[in-house]
């Protein structure tokens, strides 16, 4: 009885060329921008009760410093593959909306003007550009679905 090995998944053409893509897609300078400006925005909002003077608010203190921090973690390094930058993306952007809404969630009167304005900017900062890492990543895939990308053709009998 003979066996076949087979090549396990993420040796696939198909996926590999994917990969390959992402990684184009991850080095272009909007890719960097988005990053940039992520890491800013979450350093920022880990540090905004001590920046904008809020820190007094225990509950929103911890919120956004925890905040910040995962929003950094999250789009800080844009993923090394599709799946995991489009689910990343998607979350930080979770993180973004609830940065909105924290200071009239957690507990303690923390709405104030500092408070809420630091958040809401934030928050809506965030939002932004995880939804543009999200739409990069996205765009990313397209050709993968048979779009219009012609590098590698080999003609149309679809042979490799």
């Amino acid at each position: 009885m003979a066996s076949t090995h087979h090549a396990p998944i993420e040796e696939h053409p198909d996926l590999m060329e994917l990969r390959a893509r992402h990684d184009r897609a991850a080095a272009t300078p909007r890719a960097q921008m988005i990053e940039a400006l992520a890491l800013v925005t979450g350093l920022y909002l880990a540090a905004s009760p001590w920046i904008a003077g809020f820190n007094g608010f225990t509950t929103l203190a911890v919120t956004n410093l925890i905040a910040g921090i995962a929003y950094m973690l999250l789009l800080g390094g844009l993923g090394n593959s599709y799946e995991r930058t489009h689910s990343m993306a998607w979350a930080a952007a979770a993180i973004g909306v609830w940065t909105c809404v924290a200071p009239w969630v957690v507990a303690g009167d923390v709405a104030h003007t500092r408070s809420i304005t630091s958040n809401l900017i934030t928050g809506a900062v965030a939002t932004l550009l995880a939804l543009a890492a999200a739409s990069a990543a996205r765009g990313n895939s397209g050709d993968a679905r048979g779009g219009s990308d012609t590098r590698g053709r080999r003609g149309t009998s679809g042979g490799h």
